[in-house]
């Protein structure tokens, strides 16, 4: 498939933090995109300029119709939704609209508009709390929670929608996405993120005066959970070569866990942000969280074997970094908004 000829990606959320880095990564590959966002937690300077953006929502059918119309889609990478879990337990039927309801009509209107392709951002979150730390997507899916629910729901539904239509898809569940575009054209831009990295760059630069660490009791080598973290532009490269390959075989779907195979521990990961920003964090410790398992690893050798993916910024110091480069960048886009 030549630059010349591939057709229109609709993304999801594009203005948000993992759509933009797929907008950024798909057009650096040469892919047409447009975007779709309601712009509620996204950013209109996130999106490239050239890139069309519709701002609106992903239950509109009828924009969703006269976007597949003037763009010629041909396939989907749906991103947006609501991801904060605690605001999931509070008000869960936000998350069922938001993230199941709103997937059913766009996954609808691609049906009835015939694109064929479409790749959903899942999550780790599905998984629950698992018995093993490695997992891999045969681990049992068992959410403790409405955000994980609601994912899982959607993963559902495409896969019932596959067997009865014309369309494959990508499900690709995430474990702890972190860092920004190494050249620093997007990055983590919400007030009030809930991230660790981002929490802790900003108690960094002055922006918050502490970092909670929720629980030091957890059954690991320093007592804090631990986590898998993706650099976001590694992610984002997972997505363009799944699209690749859905599209050489319309027959094959895929489902794959998004992550290093490695973790960190919140310790760790503070004393990462210390040591690339000369600072040192005042680290206030509180209570576990109820559901924080005590480690949470995937297991990525499906999506290395099956796509070739090979992560570009394997580091936690080089997450780290760009996500510093883009905190420093975001205090003066506001400045000068």
């Amino acid at each position: 498939m030549t630059l010349h000829n591939k057709p229109c990606v609709l993304v999801t959320g594009g203005a948000g933090y993992i759509g933009s880095h797929a907008v950024l990564a798909l057009k650096d590959a040469g892919w047409p995109v447009a975007v779709i966002d309601n712009l509620s937690t996204g950013f209109r300077f996130a999106i490239p300029d050239g890139v069309p953006l519709y701002e609106g929502d992903i239950a509109d059918e009828a924009l969703l119709a006269r976007i597949f119309a003037e763009q010629g889609t041909a396939a989907i990478m749906h991103f947006a939704g609501s991801i904060v879990v605690p605001e999931s337990v509070a008000d869960p039927l936000k998350y069922y609209h938001n993230n199941t309801a709103k997937s059913r009509t766009l996954i609808a209107a691609a049906v009835t508009a015939g694109v064929r392709h479409f790749i959903f951002s899942s999550t780790a979150a599905t998984y629950g709390v698992p018995d093993v730390s490695a997992v891999n997507e045969d681990t049992p899916q068992r959410p403790i929670n409405p955000y994980g629910w609601s994912k899982l729901m959607t993963e559902q539904m495409l896969a019932d929608v596959v067997a009865a239509h014309p369309i494959n898809c990508g499900v690709l569940r995430y474990f702890n996405v972190a860092g920004a575009d190494p050249a620093a054209r997007s990055g983590q831009s919400t007030s009030g993120a809930t991230h660790l990295i981002k929490v802790a760059i900003e108690a960094a630069l002055g922006l918050r005066e502490s970092v909670a660490v929720f629980g030091t009791d957890y059954a690991t080598p320093d007592g804090t959970g631990v986590r898998d973290y993706i650099h976001v532009s590694d992610l984002a490269a997972a997505h363009v070569l799944t699209l690749e390959a859905l599209m050489a075989d319309p027959s094959r779907s895929l489902t794959m866990n998004c992550g290093y195979g490695r973790g960190f521990s919140v310790n760790e990961v503070l004393d990462a942000v210390d040591r690339v920003t000369n600072r040192k964090l005042d680290r206030q410790i509180e209570g576990r969280r109820a559901g924080d398992p005590d480690s949470l690893i995937s297991d990525p050798s499906r999506l290395k074997r099956t796509l070739g993916w090979m992560p570009q910024h394997a580091d936690l110091d080089t997450i780290i970094s760009h996500a510093l480069a883009w905190e420093r960048k975001l205090s003066d886009l506001r400045v000068g908004a």
